[in-house]
């Protein structure tokens, strides 16, 4: 028998609220890809400035120069719009923070070793092949022996700096990220 304080209301059952799980599980899913995105640009901030230190020393060895960011500016079509150095210089990093660390959190499982600082140094290596090219300034000899060094090198720091940050900040317990 029907409770007679039960008024059914056919309005009411055919209307559709929205489930508060669903929202919140939306809202995590964005900023899980927010929080990514800033882990992504910090472990890209720490690898380029660990990366900039070994240039920085292989130019005072005279196997690296700093205009060689100008051809980054040049490679845009903003040469004669910006100094061109330090507007190269800024793309560089701009690039060591945003697309690099993106490829690299989608390959980094598919790259040899057990931690990301082993996957950054591959992935350092990969991108190393790239930039040797790109910024090659007709070094010769040992001048040419020293670039490759250099360079290589600067670009493993890159790729651990990088891979360090991402193992740091995924560790650490989801209430302080």
């Amino acid at each position: 028998m029907a409770d007679s304080h039960e008024v059914e209301d056919p309005a009411v059952e055919d209307e559709e609220f929205e489930d508060p799980a669903i929202a919140d599980d939306e809202f995590d899913r964005l900023f899980g890809i927010f929080a990514d995105g800033v882990v992504g640009a910090a472990g890209g901030l720490v690898g380029t400035t660990l990366m900039t230190v070994v240039l920085v020393i292989g130019e005072s060895f005279g196997v690296f120069s700093r205009a060689s960011f100008a051809t980054v500016t040049s490679m845009v079509g903003l040469d004669g719009v910006f100094p061109e150095v330090t507007a190269g210089y800024v793309l560089f990093v701009l690039a060591g923070m945003f697309p690099w660390p993106l490829l690299f959190a989608s390959l980094k499982d598919y790259l040899p070793g057990d931690r990301d600082p082993v996957h950054g140094f591959y992935f350092g290596t990969a991108l190393w092949t790239g930039f040797v090219f790109a910024f090659y300034d007709g070094y010769t000899g040992l001048a040419l022996a020293g670039y490759l060094l250099v360079t290589l090198v600067a670009h493993w720091v890159y790729g651990v700096g990088l891979g360090a940050v991402f193992e740091y900040l995924s560790t650490r317990p989801d209430t302080l990220v």
